[in-house]
């Protein structure tokens, strides 16, 4: 199966049918407090690159973003829906913003996300995330796991 993978305005019919999916699955697993979905105008700012992969009907199967901030950048709204799932989308999402975060010569990436997400956990322990503690404004959260991965961007790095 192929798919498409580009920078595109969250604030579509499409793309916010796909990121209800993934709030009411992380409501599903975790309560209020310890979900930390950014919302839609938040996705919309000029330092969020916000992606969404389509399948060959050009369907919107799969999203994900990096926020960026002063000298790293934070992965959010990683979601793909089930019936995509198990093809390397989740892991061509990732690549595609690891690219575009070297090439903006941006050295790390953070992420937060729960205990029982076994999935994401293990596609980012896969694809080179080591666990560390809360980043940024986080707080200590035995439902959260926080993750770092190091990015050879082939500069110097002061993250």
């Amino acid at each position: 199966m192929q798919f498409r993978i580009g920078l595109e305005d969250p604030a579509t019919p499409e793309v916010i049918a796909l990121l209800d999916e993934g709030d009411a699955y992380g409501a599903s697993l975790y309560p209020a407090a310890s979900n930390h979905f950014l919302p839609l105008e938040a996705l919309r700012a000029p330092n969020v690159w916000f992606v969404v992969a389509r399948n060959e009907q050009g369907e919107a199967v799969g999203t994900g973003a990096l926020a960026l901030t002063e000298g790293w950048a934070e992965l959010k709204r990683m979601w793909v829906v089930p019936a995509a799932r198990g093809k390397g989308l989740s892991k061509a999402i990732l690549s595609d913003l690891e690219a575009r975060a070297r090439d903006a010569g941006i050295a790390l990436i953070r992420l937060e996300t729960g205990v029982d997400n076994h999935e994401a956990l293990a596609l980012y322990a896969r694809t080179g995330f080591s666990r560390c503690g809360p980043f940024g404004d986080y707080s200590a959260d035995p439902l959260s796991v926080f993750m770092q991965k190091e990015l050879g961007t082939g500069g110097s790095s002061t993250a």
